[in-house]
């Protein structure tokens, strides 16, 4: 496995999830390291000295240690649909900020009232909608109004889909029976067709679960799907045939 990309990851962490969309999108064939938070390997360490995961290390020696890095890496080998491309380019770099800042800030409170005294559920959805989720379903009715149900305003979507759709996945969880009762159905429609596809599914596989390899294949939603997916360790994995994940040591 030494000369392939190893990726320290963590399964929950949305931004280790964006960064295994891209790669698995782009059949990048890739090391996969799950860490334990608590007990954090010797690699990640002396990789990173951040620690945090996602961090992609290149055969070359090249360490990519922000997400947004491994997803513009990934997508640079290989975008069959297109990720890097969008018709909206600040617009939708303007959400991906907004979703890495001031939605993280509230979501991490939202998530966890009990460490900020004084903090309600209430304020948080306020403050979220009003950072975040507000533009974003501005923008999603607009690419509906199109005929498309991605931010990208075409059959497939864009980077900025797949770099916000872990976020708003975390924050939807806190409570789903509120979230599904929010005035966003655009996003709720997004978020529900992006944890229906089978590329969610793959990179969300628990290790010795099997996995749909299925980068590129978005059911009904996106066409047709690519050839063959590159996953993990295990090379070429023919679309639609379940595979584990292999883990690396």
């Amino acid at each position: 496995m030494a000369d392939l990309p190893l990726l320290y990851s963590f399964r929950r962490c949305p931004y280790a999830i964006r960064a295994r969309l891209a790669l698995v999108q782009a059949g990048v064939a890739f090391a996969l390291h799950e860490v334990d938070l608590k007990h954090k390997p010797a690699g990640l360490l002396a990789a990173s000295p951040k620690a945090t995961v996602p961090v992609l290390c290149l055969p070359g020696g090249t360490v990519l240690p922000d997400s947004l890095a491994i997803m513009r890496w990934a997508l640079a080998q290989n975008d069959p649909h297109g990720w890097l491309h969008s018709a909206h380019p600040q617009r939708d770099a303007a959400l991906v900020e907004s979703a890495d800042g001031a939605f993280k800030h509230w979501l991490d409170r939202y998530k966890y009232l009990v460490r900020h005294p004084g903090e309600t559920a209430e304020h948080c959805r306020a403050a979220a909608g009003a950072c975040l989720l507000a533009a974003l379903e501005s923008a999603l009715a607009q690419s509906a109004a199109g005929g498309s149900p991605w931010l990208s305003g075409r059959a497939h979507p864009c980077l900025a889909d797949a770099a916000t759709v872990p976020l708003v996945r975390q924050f939807a969880g806190v409570d789903a029976a509120w979230f599904a009762s929010a005035p966003w159905p655009h996003t709720q429609a997004w978020l529900a067709r992006w944890l229906a596809s089978p590329l969610w599914a793959q990179v969300m596989a628990k290790s010795g679960q099997p996995a749909v390899a299925a980068a590129a294949a978005f059911a009904s939603a996106s066409g047709p799907a690519s050839a063959s997916v590159s996953v993990s360790v295990l090379g070429a994995v023919p679309l639609g045939v379940a595979q584990p994940i292999a883990r690396a040591e």
